[in-house]
């Protein structure tokens, strides 16, 4: 199957996601772009979230992570669920109460408004960069299977993926995203189904055979107790994984701005319930395939790619597994990347609007006007994002991601874990300061522990950095009584 057919998929399926914004763009203003109104089923928004969670970046890194660090990764995901449950019965009944549409406008009620502007500046950098980064990774691939063939650079692969993204998200934002990213999620899904039985076939075994294989093989470790200093110990990553979840699912707006969609807080709780248990055995099975996937190079006599990356996109670009997995594999990795990029870049607008250009106080028309104008210039920086992590060029995406999480979402962590639970108002005007100062001193402790000992640090410099700027706030503080905000 040549670059043109697999053009004509993507083609055919952005048809399908434009159809989808033209029908749920009738009637539409801000309030129906920044919340949907609150009319969405709590269903919907739970199915719809599992895609726009796991992106490209699982689709082609967790199957790789097999051959690095087995299946370890299931370690944090157990820890993801646990987050899950704090979000539903911490975060999101104090987001209901306060009928927040920015998540981060608790902040300026609790601290002040330069500890406001900071939370939501933190957001934009984290979302812009992890987002960028997700697209980044498909841009990669479709420039490999489609664009090289025929000398286009990948400038216009990069700016073209965007712009398809704008023309489905910039009429009625998060209404739309709650359909397609649920449409997105079932494509991802059957994908990922559809390409274990490939593989299955292929090995010759049936489901039970495919079972044992997985579970006898010797990267099917889960859990590390025995190695303090390894980044895969299990205490290490389950807590991590608590507080990933925590993080970029309970403290970024845009995960929560679809859960803000739902119509009461008992919904929105049931949806946070049903996308927490689905994790685990979603990235089973995406650690399964790269079992699978290094037994099948195994049997063919392939070598193994350097990268983990690489390992899924070369059985589905090489034929291995057939013309019908290369199909479905390009169905799942545009799913995957539209699911995550298109509702970024709602957030990341309604961020802006609301937190930094303060539209809610303006004229409907101007306010509308302003919102396009906002949407239209973060595609912009969305394309300049991506080509320069093409020029870094990570060799593994996934970790890249979750380090950046690290330094970029800590402060955040700081900010509300001090608001909800103290009673102290920190010195508003220091709160930059000390947000800026964190995640620095973060990195200067890694680089020094790792020249003088043995000991790496992981994922866990997210609790270090939040545990850095809490006692930074409350060493500015002064004791306040008149508060309600709290969570005491």
């Amino acid at each position: 199957m040549n670059g043109l057919y697999i053009l004509l998929i993507l083609l055919a399926y952005f048809g399908l996601l434009l159809l989808v914004a033209r029908m749920t763009s009738r009637r539409t203003d801000n309030d129906t772009f920044f919340r949907g109104n609150r009319q969405s089923p709590w269903q919907l928004v739970a199915f719809g979230m599992i895609g726009a969670s796991l992106s490209g970046v699982t689709f082609v890194s967790v199957p790789g992570m097999v051959t690095r660090i087995d299946m370890t990764y299931l370690q944090m995901c157990m820890g993801f669920f646990f987050g899950y449950l704090v979000i539903a019965h911490l975060l999101l009944p104090l987001y209901y109460r306060l009928n927040l549409t920015s998540i981060y406008t608790y902040l300026g009620k609790r601290l002040g408004r330069h500890s406001y502007r900071t939370g939501a500046s933190f957001f934009l950098l984290s979302k812009l960069l992890g987002a960028s980064l997700r697209l980044y990774l498909v841009c990669l691939i479709l420039q490999h299977f489609i664009f090289d063939a025929y000398g286009i650079p990948f400038v216009v692969t990069a700016a073209g993926t965007v712009v398809l993204i704008w023309l489905y998200t910039h009429r009625c934002g998060i209404r739309t995203i709650v359909w397609t990213d649920t449409f997105q999620t079932l494509c991802l899904l059957l994908t990922l189904i559809l390409m274990l039985f490939s593989v299955a076939s292929l090995l010759q075994m049936d489901l039970g055979d495919l079972w044992r294989a997985v579970i006898t093989d010797e990267h099917s470790r889960i859990f590390v107790f025995d190695d303090w200093v390894s980044k895969q110990n299990f205490f290490k990553q389950f807590f991590s994984g608590v507080f990933v979840t925590i993080v970029m699912t309970g403290l970024d707006q845009d995960m929560m701005q679809k859960n803000l969609t739902c119509r009461n807080l008992k919904e929105a709780q049931k949806n946070m319930y049903c996308y927490g248990l689905s994790f685990l055995p979603v990235n089973f099975l995406f650690l399964s395939l790269g079992i699978l996937l290094l037994l099948a190079a195994t049997q063919l006599h392939l070598p193994v790619p350097a990268r983990g990356d690489d390992l899924l996109p070369m059985f589905a670009a090489g034929g291995y597994l057939g013309y019908g997995v290369l199909v479905c594999f390009t169905i799942g990795i545009l799913a995957a990347a539209f699911s995550s990029a298109d509702s970024a870049l709602t957030a990341l607008t309604t961020s802006v609007c609301i937190d930094l250009l303060d539209i809610e106080r303006m004229e409907t028309a101007k306010a509308e006007r302003r919102r396009k104008q906002v949407h239209l210039l973060l595609s912009i920086i969305f394309v300049g994002c991506i080509l320069v992590f093409k020029a870094v060029d990570s060799p593994s995406i996934i970790d890249t991601l979750y380090t950046l999480t690290s330094y970029t979402y800590g402060p955040l962590l700081g900010l509300f874990a001090f608001g909800l639970f103290t009673r102290l108002r920190p010195r508003d005007r220091m709160v930059p300061f000390i947000a800026i100062a964190s995640p620095v001193i973060c990195y200067l402790t890694d680089l020094v522990v790792s020249l003088y000992t043995n000991y790496s640090f992981g994922y866990e410099l997210l609790m270090v950095n939040g545990l850095l700027t809490f006692a930074g706030l409350a060493l500015s503080s002064i004791y306040t009584k008149n508060t309600n905000l709290s969570w005491k």
